[in-house]
Order: structure tokens, then sequence, then C-alpha cells
């Protein structure tokens, strides 16, 4: 009787979570398929796919020509790579210690570190842009690494404390008998037993970073601190836009977010099963 009143639950479940699936995927379909077309097939028949008759690269051979494409790809490469390592090795740090040691204010800290999540960042922009101004760190790199840094260490922090505390204690404490000390029962023995959660904040960090359009805009406009996002505003004008560039650069763009999710697919699941077992 139960494994029939389950079938209809998990025929609709799964009805439910392809429909958000396709919903989704479509925007990206859309864009991919029109970046292989002439600018008169996007506007004729913007969901037909490419034909003998439309398939055209002039948006490809655009974007490599006339935007210094690789500039832009290789400053989004930089800021969030090295976003993503600051964020998963600091937070990775305080959820450690938030979950290991236990001191006044502990939860108070947790919440406060939680409440990142609940503010959005970029309400704070024009104290942020002061700031940077001061430090002399405007149109640098630097100045939105230490932005996304900020931005993604809540979650980080959330996410792997939970995991964290299902660490057994005595795989550590056999650790501090064997002499090791905290720093190496950290990294020889936590980290590598949590890679599932690392792998679920890495995703969900490096994908507002890698889209984001807001702090290139306002911290490094300048064109060799421009970021992917920023420097595909290069083919939209305020009379004629060259969409064929535009949906190119864009398709370009989906390539790093589509490789890491095939890279760690398998510790995304797993992370974001665990959780909801948790």
């Amino acid at each position: 009787m139960s494994a029939r009143h389950s079938l209809p639950r998990s025929i609709a479940a799964h009805g439910i979570l392809i429909t958000y699936t396709l919903i989704a995927l479509f925007p990206v379909f859309v864009i991919v398929i029109n970046s292989f077309k002439s600018r008169q097939a996007i506007f004729r028949e913007p969901l037909a796919l490419p034909t003998r008759e439309t398939f055209d690269l002039i948006g490809f051979q655009t974007v490599l020509a006339q935007g210094d494409f690789f500039q832009y790809f290789q400053n989004s490469m930089i800021v969030t790579v090295a976003s993503l390592f600051f964020v998963l090795l600091f937070g990775a740090m305080a959820a450690f210690a938030l979950s290991e040691y236990r001191f006044r204010g502990n939860s108070l800290m947790g919440l406060y570190l939680a409440l990142g999540i609940m503010i959005p960042i970029r309400l704070g922009t024009v104290a942020i842009l002061q700031l940077m101004v001061a430090t002399g760190l405007v149109n640098t790199l630097t100045a939105l690494v230490l932005v996304y840094t900020a931005q993604g260490l809540p979650l980080a922090i959330f996410i792997l404390s939970e995991f964290m505390r299902n660490v057994s204690d005595d795989l550590k404490n056999a650790g501090r008998i064997d002499g090791l000390s905290e720093y190496r029962i950290f990294f020889r023995l936590v980290l590598p037993l949590v890679r599932p959660a690392m792998a679920t904040v890495a995703v969900f960090t490096m994908i507002p970073i890698w889209n984001d359009l807001w702090f290139p805009l306002i911290l490094a406009p300048s064109e060799p601190t421009k970021t992917i996002t920023l420097g595909s505003q290069v083919f939209i004008g305020q009379f004629v836009t060259n969409w064929n560039a535009v949906l190119a650069a864009l398709s370009l763009a989906i390539v790093p977010v589509m490789v890491l999710y095939l890279i760690f697919s398998r510790q995304l699941i797993r992370g974001i099963t665990a959780g909801a077992v948790k």
C-alpha cells in the first residue's frame, strides 16, 4: 500500500523537477542556438535551430576581433578563482572553529555571520566604494576579490559548520593523541571528510561571482580590469545592439560554469543530499 501511494508522489515530484529544469535551461538554450545564427534569423525565428541557410559565426568573429575577450575572460578567471580560494579557506577555518570549540559568544558569532546571508552586500555599495577609493583599490581586481570573499563567507561558514559538527570527535581526539597540531587535524583529517560540502559551496559561490555585473561596473570599470560580463556590454549601444556578438559572448561565458559543474557534480549531489538527510 505504501509503495502504491509513493508512486504518484514520486511521479509528481519528478514532473515538477523536470519542468523546473526545462524552464531554467530554456534561456541558456535560446542564447546558445541564436549565437550561431545570422542577425536576420535571430529576429525572424528566435526559437528555431540553426540551419544551413541561417548558420553564421559572425558573432564569435566579432567578439574575438573587436572586444578584448581574452583579457575579460582572464580577469573573470582570476577574480573567481582567487575569491573561491579565500572563501573556501577562511570559511572552512571559521566553520571548524565554531563547530569544534566552545567559547563565550559562540552562538552569537554564528548568528552574526548568518546575518550576512540575509542582508544583501549591495546595500553597502556606497560605503564599499568609499573604502576602496580611500585605500586606492578602485579599478583593481583586488577590490573585486575582497568584496566577493566577504560576500561568500557567510554562506560558506553556515554550510561547512553544519557538516563539521558531524565529523567524529573520536577521530579528532585520536589525532591529538598522536601529536597532531590543530592545523594538521584540520587539513589532514577534517577537510577530506567535508569535500562534498566544499564542492557545494564552490558551485554556489562561483556562479554569482562569475555572473556579477554590479561590482565590476562600480569598482573596476576600466578597460584593463573589465570582467567578461562587463566586457559584453561593449556590444550594447544606445541605438544599435550587436546581438550576434552579445549572444556569442554570453555563450562563451557559460562554458566555465558548465565545466565546473561537470567536475564537481558528483560531490555537489553528495553534499546536497547529505544536507537534506541532516
